[in-house]
């Protein structure tokens, strides 16, 4: 009983590749005409050039006529340049069929790794391999195809069409071993096809091993396993080289299909000339068939031979192997019993969160009381004339903005989708650098700083938390190793994960990454942060597969912690906690309380009134309000 390969589908037969082949074609009909019109014309000289060499023999050389043989070969000539002017008008609209092909293989792959991960379910690392080596040598591949198949029946076709007009007897000698060697080379290619298939394999689980080992690398070094995983990825190693060995041992097979296709031919063709030049045949009629063969057919079946036994199999196995490991997402259910969930992430109630107001910690929250804004000497954030764009031709993301954040300010940016609040949260942490202008924080250019002293200056929450194996005590103790198991504690009821750490077991528990939900990891990271020594906190989406009730509770507890807040809000009510907001419009970026802001702009009552029809009134805590911002329309990322 044959294995079913590794990644597919249970119960369902292998998917025909040839349709998914010939879709990229069929769905341009004009792309496929012009194609055709091309091809014909780089089809000339296999067309021509036996009639050509038979003239310029027969009624040249042969009847002492040099400057007419002469003549001849110059119209041959000639049309090797039409040939070779086909051929550069085809290769364009090669690529434009190639690369939509390749365009809808990554979104597959895209799709379903981050389909994979979202719905709970553990990340498969091998994807990497498929996105970053088989969608390219699917690309390379098909693209190859394509021109090999091409020109393959386009010359074969050439060449025994003007066989049958100038020396059809011949024929009888060329067409059985063409097709007999064609045929032994298309029943080789099966089985060279299995053994491609075992080298990609073979390189996926090399991948895998070894994103997994660089994952665990801290538990492995503490757990002194460092040879077991060692050898563990050394036999991968190993079995990836026996794969590449039982391939290139099928290699030199295709030698033997050459020869019997190509040259097979040409040896029968001259055994027998003297027999066709008594059959009436004249000397350049035997020497085009010759040319037919030397310059149509052997080169068409050394080009099918060397591209279907290379880029053929390469992309047959990884387009294969892509469809059983990335299939298309199925559409969600609809989760029974989600109307009604309770207070915690998401993906399901957190026990004993029901009853609990909403940013009231149970426990003490460490550190003193926050200070207002204004009071402090040192600012906590200054963007001024800040301009950023992702590449040197695109529209620019952040323009011109000018921006202060006072220690103890609590600020939500709020904003349609793909405005720019990530990009200004990435500057304001340090991930990204600006084109221009001038970032600070805490007086300091983040740019400037170690990666020590820019953990000490800002911790930034994004949207996908990330929990490492390991205890959980050191996941929360990351930020702050000095941190006593109190404020440990302490910190995950501010931020109203207790009841999550007490369904883990404790803070001494171990944790399994793959088994927490995308909100109880964000709990996690939220409460990791909050332990954070730093001043400055970005929460960039950080509580957006919470619920609202919990979100409230972990915003209201960092607003209550001593230094600075930045929250890229999800919600519209996290606005309203805020003692100030800052509106990123297509035309201008408006800073202010709630109020204000609900006056000036008139993109935050379309926002305030898209996210909430019923929201609590605003909060109006005195702070003094904020300016219009210069900015222009950012365009692409968020």
């Amino acid at each position: 009983m044959r294995k079913r390969p590794r990644g597919a589908r249970p119960g369902t037969p292998r998917e025909a590749l040839l349709p998914l082949l010939v879709a990229p074609l069929t769905a341009r009909p004009g792309l496929v005409a012009g194609l055709i019109l091309w091809s014909l014309v780089e089809a000339v000289p296999a067309l021509l050039s036996g009639h050509l060499v038979a003239r310029a023999v027969d009624h040249g050389f042969a009847a002492g006529n040099s400057v007419g043989g002469l003549g001849w070969l110059a119209v041959l000539g000639a049309g090797v340049f039409v040939g070779a002017w086909g051929t550069r008008q085809a290769y364009p609209l090669l690529a434009d069929a190639v690369e939509p092909f390749r365009d809808d293989l990554v979104r597959q792959v895209t799709e379903s790794s981050l389909h994979r991960a979202v719905s709970g379910r553990s990340v498969d690392a091998s994807g990497i391999a498929r996105l970053t080596l088989q969608v390219e040598m699917v690309r390379e591949a098909y693209a190859g195809v394509l021109m090999v198949v091409r020109g393959f029946l386009l010359t074969v076709g050439g060449a025994l069409f003007g066989m049958v007009f100038l020396a059809p007897a011949a024929l009888l000698l060329v067409v059985p071993p063409f097709l007999a060697g064609l045929g032994l080379f298309l029943l080789l290619l099966r089985r060279m096809a299995s053994a491609q298939r075992d080298v990609i394999v073979a390189d996926e689980r090399v991948a895998e091993a070894a994103a997994t080992a660089h994952a665990a690398a801290r538990d492995i070094v503490a757990c002194g396993a460092e040879d077991g995983v060692r050898a563990e990825l050394m036999a991968h190693v190993d079995a990836q080289e026996a794969a590449a060995h039982r391939l290139a041992a099928l290699l030199p097979v295709r030698v033997l299909c050459l020869a019997v296709a190509g040259w097979l031919p040409l040896l029968l063709l001259l055994a027998a000339a003297p027999g066709l030049r008594a059959g009436g045949l004249t000397t350049g009629a035997v020497l085009g068939a010759a040319t037919y063969v030397t310059a149509g057919l052997q080169p068409a079946v050394r080009s099918l031979v060397q591209g279907l036994g290379g880029s053929g199999l390469r992309l047959a196995v990884a387009l294969r192997r892509i469809r059983e490991t990335s299939p298309a997402p199925e559409a969600p259910e609809a989760l029974p019993g989600a109307a009604g969930r309770g207070a915690g992430t998401q993906d399901g109630p957190v026990p004993g969160a029901a009853g609990r107001s909403a940013g009231t910690p149970d426990g003490p929250v460490p550190g003193a009381p926050c200070p207002r804004p204004g009071t402090a000497a040192a600012r906590a954030v200054e963007l001024s004339g800040v301009s950023f764009r992702y590449g040197a031709r695109a529209e620019p993301v952040v323009q011109g903005l000018d921006l202060v954040l006072e220690e103890g300010d609590h600020l939500a940016v709020v904003g349609p989708s793909g405005i720019g609040k990530s990009t200004l949260s990435a500057l304001i942490g340090g991930v990204l650098a600006p084109d221009a202008g001038r970032v600070r924080v805490g007086g300091a250019a983040p740019a400037g700083l170690s990666p020590a002293g820019l953990a000490a200056a800002r911790v930034l929450v994004p949207q996908e938390a990330y929990v490492f194996s390991g205890a959980l005590m050191e996941n929360l103790r990351y930020l702050r190793p000095d941190a006593s198991p109190r404020e440990v504690i302490a910190a995950v009821d501010a931020v109203g994960a207790g009841p999550l750490v007490g369904r883990l077991g404790g803070i001494g528990a171990d944790l399994d990454p793959a088994a927490l939900s995308a909100g109880e990891r964000q709990q996690i990271a939220l409460a990791r942060a909050f332990l954070s020594p730093a001043p400055l906190v970005l929460l960039d989406e950080a509580t957006c597969h919470l619920d609202p009730e919990a979100e409230a509770r972990a915003e209201e507890a960092f607003a209550h912690r001593p230094g600075t807040l930045v929250v890229i809000a999800h919600r519209i009510s996290s606005a309203l906690r805020a003692r100030r907001v800052l509106v990123m419009d297509g035309g201008r970026v408006v800073s202010g309380t709630h109020r204000e802001v609900l006056e000036r702009s008139p993109l935050y009552r379309d926002l305030v009134g898209h996210w909430s029809e019923d929201e609590p009134p605003a909060h109006d805590d005195g702070t003094e309000a904020g300016e219009t911002v210069r900015a222009t329309p950012p365009r692409s990322r968020s």
